[in-house]
Formats: structure tokens, sequence, C-alpha cells
């Protein structure tokens, strides 16, 4: 995913995963997920930051087979530029939680689908978090990945009166696709 930002920072540099990042200014929302599988949900992320004119980089970062990326993305990610973290897993699905606790960025997590339990242990591992570690956490699946970039989006509105209004107009939009009577064609 290309970043959709370019400017350099007078800070130190700065390295996450081994790349210097002090070239140019990081998106502001990451999404980031356990494997590539998590691509198929996360996607629907991107697709509607990317509707939105919202910058966004996707990364894979798994809280079990790359906890060094893991610590590495989390501790670095304000500095990196990001606003606002969508982390999406499946299963045991520790990765939402263990980002809301290295960083201080607001964490919205997507659980993803799960062959065994149709995602309800994504669900349950994401939302049952301890007091003082919040992690927002969506529906299972598509519409979680959707209303995740929504949430994201809304968040940078507050400070972006630009982008308020591609989330009206947005809005607006869903709205003006529901026919008021059922129909045989549809």
């Amino acid at each position: 995913m290309p970043l959709r930002s370019t400017s350099i920072s007078a800070k130190p540099p700065l390295t996450i995963f081994g790349e210097l990042l002090v070239q140019h200014k990081r998106a502001d929302v990451a999404i980031i997920m356990g494997s590539q599988s998590d691509w198929a949900t996360m996607k629907h992320a991107a697709e509607t930051l990317e509707a939105l004119g919202v910058s966004h980089e996707a990364r894979i970062v798994s809280a079990h087979r790359t906890p060094e990326r893991l610590y590495d993305f989390a501790r670095g990610a304000r500095e990196a530029g990001f606003k606002v973290i969508l982390a999406g897993a499946g299963g045991a699905a520790h990765l939402p939680g263990m980002t809301a606790a290295l960083t201080p960025l607001p964490v919205f997590g997507v659980p993803v689908e799960s062959k065994a339990l149709s995602g309800q242990d994504s669900l349950l591992s994401i939302v049952q978090m301890p007091a003082g570690i919040p992690v927002g956490t969506l529906a299972i699946g598509r519409a979680g990945a959707v209303n995740a970039a929504l949430l994201a989006a809304a968040v940078l509105a507050l400070t972006d009166p630009a982008l308020s209004g591609r989330l009206d107009d947005w809005r607006s939009a869903q709205t003006a696709r529901v026919a008021d009577r059922p129909s045989d064609e549809a």
C-alpha cells in the first residue's frame, strides 16, 4: 500500500522493521494483522479508508510468531506518525490487546472469523481486556473491518474538517442506497 503523504521530519531517525522512517511521514492509520490470511478481512478496512481519503499502511505483525516486530511497531507507532491502529486477528487474537498494552494510541480490534469457532474465539480474546488497557472491539469479519475504518476516520475527523465532510458524504451516500420499498428486482 503506498503512503499518501510525504514530508521530512527534523526528529532523529527512527527505525521499525529495519526501515529508516525519517524520509517520509507515516500514514495516519496503521492496519496490522496477525497473518496474510487476515488480509481477506482487513482489506475491507483499507478499502473504506481509501474511499474516505485517509492515509493508511498495512503490515503483518503477529503477536505470536513475530513478537519482536510487534514490540518495535507498537512502541514506535506514535513517533512514526500513526494516530490510530486497526488490529485484526483470529483465533487466540492477542494482537489488539498486546498492541494496546504497548502504545498510548487508540487501538480498534477486529476479530477475524476463524474456522474452529466462526470468530467467537477471536471476539472473546479481543473484547475481554483488563481495566486500563482499552481496545475498541468491533464485529467479527468484514463488518468489523469496515466499522473499524469508519471509527478511525471519525476520530481523525475531530480535528480535520475536510475529512469530517467526506465522512458525512459517505454516510449520506449509504443512506441514499437504501430503497424505500422492497423490490423483486433486488
